[in-house]
């Protein structure tokens, strides 16, 4: 996209939206975007092409497309017009491609779907066949709000569907360009703002549901570890690649608004 369109998309995603009946809101708290850069071969088979298309990046002198996971913990998860006392703390990992709907040409994304920490998993995979799996988690994240930096981060989540270990080291230094992306903008656009987000319900029909957040500030981190099971079972990437990712970025806060239910669209 042009600098001004993506400015523009950008700047209406950013606008503050009303709080619906069933929303939740929730401060996530060790948000980390671990980004990767693959052949766009790998991702076909679990995309629906007749309604998403795969972009691809300039990236390393090669034309790769882009998948992340995102790990974070959920401070106090509630729905604030129903019943705004009633507060949830767990952990979660979703799991995502960055795609174009075809509809629209603007930038969403696709979910292979999110590990939680919390046997409460098992409401929204019933009600709305939501691909959510139990995980059990253990973080160790440490963050010096003076320095404006991660002394440490460390998770990892025990789980059938999708086991990860991440261990990063924060630089500190914010986030302001990133490679494959033409502007500031875009890269926000494409990787920590698409606000629209589809998956494969558990009865095979379609998702979607939509976020909203303000801007988010990161900084960068270098890997210490990273594994995510559900990569390599997927054959999307190998150990080896596992540890190079192409970008992390770090926020230790920001607070999510989630627009629900989810909808089963055509």
């Amino acid at each position: 996209m042009e600098v001004p369109q993506c400015r523009d998309l950008l700047a209406r995603r950013c606008q503050p939206e009303p709080v619906g009946r069933w929303d939740v809101r929730s401060r996530l708290a060790h948000f980390a975007l671990v980004n990767y850069a693959l052949p766009k071969k790998r991702l076909v088979p679990h995309i629906p092409q007749d309604r998403f298309e795969i972009p691809e990046f300039e990236i390393g002198g090669r034309r790769l497309a882009m998948m992340s996971a995102v790990p974070f913990l959920d401070l106090d998860f509630h729905f604030p017009r129903l019943a705004p006392f009633a507060k949830f703390r767990f952990a979660q990992t979703n799991y995502r491609v960055y795609v174009n709907d075809r509809r629209t040409g603007e930038p969403c994304v696709w979910f292979f779907g999110t590990t939680l920490g919390s046997h409460t998993v098992s409401i929204p995979r019933w009600l709305w066949r939501l691909p959510w799996h139990h995980a059990r988690y253990h973080l160790d994240c440490a963050y010096d709000a003076a320095a404006g930096r991660y002394q440490r981060y460390h998770l990892t989540a025990d789980s059938a569907w999708a086991p990860a270990e991440i261990e990063l080291e924060d630089t500190g230094i914010p986030v302001t360009t990133c490679e494959g992306f033409g502007s500031a903008e875009e890269a926000a656009l494409v990787l920590t703002h698409p606000v629209d987000g589809y998956f494969r319900r558990q009865d095979g029909q379609l998702g979607h549901y939509a976020v909203w957040h303000e801007r988010m500030r990161c900084t960068l981190a270098r890997p210490r570890r990273l594994n995510f099971g559900l990569f390599e079972r997927l054959n999307l990437l190998s150990q080896d690649e596992m540890s190079r990712p192409h970008s992390v970025f770090l926020c230790p806060e920001i607070e999510f608004l989630i627009h629900l239910p989810p909808h089963q669209v055509d």
